[in-house]
């Protein structure tokens, strides 16, 4: 075989691999939400996770519900924790919250990460997600974000017996401990904004949009996409 022959086969299999490889992240993007971002100016690799819609816990919601499945969540963090090829992470965040055991199951994962995370809140980040939100090592949410703080909830038939109650506050505080330990957000004050009943209509809790996320001690800082990635790669830089 002659070398421009050889040139054009290497040539051939290059583009048949970056081919493969397009595939392969847009299969990532559609089944799981997640793809890796490369910055060849830099080197680093960034691992992007998304957190959207219902958060999906042992029950399997319906075809037309936009879910975050925990079981697709684990193993991706696990993964990433292990990769050498994995620089960084930024989490997408627009959810309304879901299971409170997968919710609180993925945000401990992320906490434990050795590597550094971002997390960005796009359109929202409710209930259960916002210890996702602020298990990330820096946390952002755009000026129209927003996140709903309100106490535990439960759906069907409920058991009014005190070991129900019991049970609930205990919950409750295992949310509260951990935001409280993520973020700047005092314990007091994280329980006056989950019982307050004049904002949210037929329910207690409290709306908190962009900048006030941000006053209440919740969100490191107002900014998008480009501030959640630049700061991304400024904690890779000083080996966060």
């Amino acid at each position: 075989m002659s070398k421009a022959e050889k040139k054009k086969e290497s040539r051939g299999k290059d583009m048949t691999n970056k081919i493969e490889q397009e595939k392969w992240q847009k299969e990532q993007i559609e089944s799981e939400g997640k793809t890796m971002l490369k910055d060849n100016k830099q080197s680093h690799s960034i691992q992007l996770l998304t957190i959207i819609g219902e958060i999906e816990g042992h029950d399997v919601l319906g075809n037309t519900s936009k879910t975050t499945k925990y079981e697709h969540i684990l193993p991706t963090l696990a993964a990433i924790e292990d990769s050498k090829e994995v620089d960084g992470v930024l989490i997408l965040l627009n959810t309304m919250g879901g299971d409170v055991e997968a919710g609180l199951a993925i945000a401990e994962m992320i906490a434990s990460l050795s590597k550094p995370t971002v997390s960005l809140v796009l359109g929202g980040s409710h209930s259960i997600g916002v210890p996702i939100a602020v298990s990330s090592q820096y946390s952002f949410i755009v000026p129209t974000g927003t996140m709903v703080i309100h106490p535990v909830r439960m759906n069907g038939l409920v058991i009014g017996a005190q070991p129900t109650y019991d049970y609930f506050k205990q919950m409750q505080d295992r949310i509260t401990g951990f935001v409280c330990e993520h973020c700047s957000i005092t314990r007091e004050k994280i329980e006056e904004l989950m019982m307050e009943t004049g904002v949210l209509t037929k329910d207690v809790g409290t709306i908190l949009v962009g900048k006030q996320a941000v006053k209440q001690g919740i969100i490191n800082e107002v900014g998008g996409i480009r501030e959640a990635v630049s700061k991304l790669h400024e904690m890779i830089e000083k080996g966060n």
